[in-house]
């Protein structure tokens, strides 16, 4: 099996990580730590078969700060959320599999949306259609169709936040012809 070549530019997001994940799981972050671990992150990315990760080149730190900010609002709230549920209606509570449909069909933003909504307490994804980009998410406290179209906004404009920090400019373009439509 011949495996395309991937430019540095476009591998170096990858083995930047790699030597973080490695200094992190060390939990030493000294030179001679990290040079190893850079060694390891190449002989990985070179000896074995990783699918390629396309990045789009672009990161927007003005739109990734407050992104951060309001996922952790989002957390807070819905850990609140979940304890007023579990006390006061326990058991009753009421659940659905809601299908999300995004706009972007990269895997890397699919997945990034993913761990989000799942990383939010309250919803987990179940299953990913990657032919279509669709989310399947269990949802507590589902109750109505607005409650599902509310989960569905929630998780677009999610979505739409990953794009504004590292989606590619024909995402960005399909963002703003949505926003004056």
């Amino acid at each position: 099996m011949s495996r395309r070549r991937i430019s540095l530019r476009q591998e170096l997001p990858l083995l930047v990580w790699l030597v973080i994940v490695w200094g992190a799981l060390w939990q030493d972050f000294s030179p001679g730590n990290l040079l190893f671990g850079a060694l390891l992150s190449v002989a990985v990315a070179r000896l074995f078969y990783l699918p390629p990760v396309e990045l789009s080149g672009r990161f927007n730190i003005l739109y990734a700060v407050p992104f951060a900010l309001t996922f952790l609002a989002k957390v807070v709230m819905a850990s609140m959320q979940l304890l007023y549920l579990a006390v006061s209606r326990g058991p009753r509570v009421k659940n659905a599999v809601v299908a999300v449909t995004l706009r972007s069909h990269q895997d890397l933003l699919v997945t990034a949306t993913g761990h989000v909504i799942s990383l939010i307490p309250g919803s987990l994804v179940v299953e990913v259609d990657r032919s279509t980009s669709t989310l399947y998410l269990h949802a507590l406290n589902i109750s109505s169709p607005q409650d599902v179209e509310n989960l569905k906004n929630e998780v677009l404009s999610i979505e739409a936040g990953l794009i504004r920090i590292m989606g590619t400019r024909e995402e960005l373009e399909i963002l703003r012809t949505e926003a004056t439509a």
